[in-house]
């Protein structure tokens, strides 16, 4: 559901008083408060750290619109200007996984009163600080106008830990289109954290210093052709309809495969795109695609979000991950985050 760009004041009583106002260059953008004050954010950090990190360990995949009808299509994807990329960052952690360290879960409390989660990517940016994920697992799309409450990142999560710190969201940019309309070709976000913290035993915070600095921010590319290779990684939880391949959302899977265009019948799309991928919609969420990715360095150039997934040949196996196309309205969303500062909340 695409249209042309228009000035950002126009329907902003829709989003209520917490809109942060975007310069007129950038008329798609809005971005709205998390944690606004570290005094909030501090207390969120200790939601999810007290008790031995009990409401990590107690969360649940979220789970709206994990899976939708498709339908792969052969037709080319229609782009909105030239290509481009903008370099990523390797990783400062020495390690021999074969998996990027930049993949993470995003927490928060949805409507129902408890802790979920999607998965999240940390993306190079001016101040190291900058989170990718599902449009949806950051706006509640089930309550108009209301971003979910309590949103973290943990990359690296496995089982309860926080290998290179938590990092609460301060504020969200997302477009205009998704904010207002619900529109998935727009179903993308990317947060601002502030810097990292861990907790003692005792629950005292201390400063782990700012996300791209302890793992690394992968690239960014848009209006690129389809049919190439992406790579996805994403924290799946479940199986398939068949019952087969059960996923237990504990550790972060990958898989990798084409891309294509697709129509769907059940989401208000444009254009949405497929990859082959066989991971389940719960827990998939905010997955990244990664284009040209390097398993010798973690790295590569986000070029696509799991939105949700799809069975296209009815075998009841799910064979394909969705996403938005990212054009050039998406980097203009991307470059607005990039450049947002959020530092730290401990003094």
């Amino acid at each position: 559901m695409r249209r042309t760009a228009i000035a950002l004041g126009i329907g902003l009583g829709l989003l209520g008083s917490t809109v942060v106002t975007a310069p007129a260059q950038a008329a798609n953008v809005v971005t709205t408060p998390l944690a606004a004050t570290t005094t909030t954010a501090r207390q969120v950090a200790t939601f999810w750290l007290t008790d031995g990190a009990a409401n990590l360990k107690n969360a649940t995949p979220y789970a709206v619109q994990t899976v939708v009808h498709g339908e792969r299509l052969s037709n080319p994807v229609v782009q909105d200007g030239k290509p481009g990329q903008v370099s990523p960052v390797t990783s400062p952690v020495s390690t021999t996984a074969k998996s990027p360290t930049t993949s993470g879960k995003v927490f928060f409390v949805g409507a129902d009163g408890q802790p979920h989660w999607c998965t999240g990517t940390a993306v190079q940016s001016q101040y190291r600080n900058l989170v990718a994920t599902a449009g949806h697992c950051v706006y509640d799309i089930q309550r108009s106008d209301t971003m979910f409450d309590k949103w973290v990142f943990v990359p690296g999560y496995s089982e309860g830990t926080t290998p290179w710190g938590l990092y609460v969201g301060k504020q969200v940019s997302a477009h205009y289109d998704f904010d207002a309309y619900t529109d998935y070709d727009r179903d993308f976000a990317f947060v601002n954290v502030y810097s990292g913290v861990v907790s003692s035993s005792d629950g005292v915070l201390t400063n782990k210093g700012r996300l791209g600095d302890n793992v690394g921010g992968q690239g960014f590319s848009w209006n690129q052709p389809i049919g190439s290779s992406r790579d996805v990684f994403g924290y799946p939880a479940g199986a398939n309809p068949d019952g087969t391949k059960p996923y237990t959302g504990e550790t972060l899977e990958g898989s990798t495969g084409p891309t294509f265009t697709m129509t769907l019948s059940d989401l208000p799309a444009d254009q949405p795109i497929g990859v082959d991928s066989p991971f389940p919609g719960e827990g998939s969420l905010g997955s990244s695609w990664l284009e040209r990715y390097s398993n010798d360095v973690g790295v590569g150039y986000l070029n696509g979000i799991t939105i949700s997934v799809s069975d296209t040949d009815g075998d009841n196996r799910y064979d394909t991950g969705v996403s938005p196309y990212f054009d050039a309205q998406t980097n203009e969303i991307y470059r607005a985050a990039a450049n947002l500062w959020s530092g730290s909340i401990l003094i």
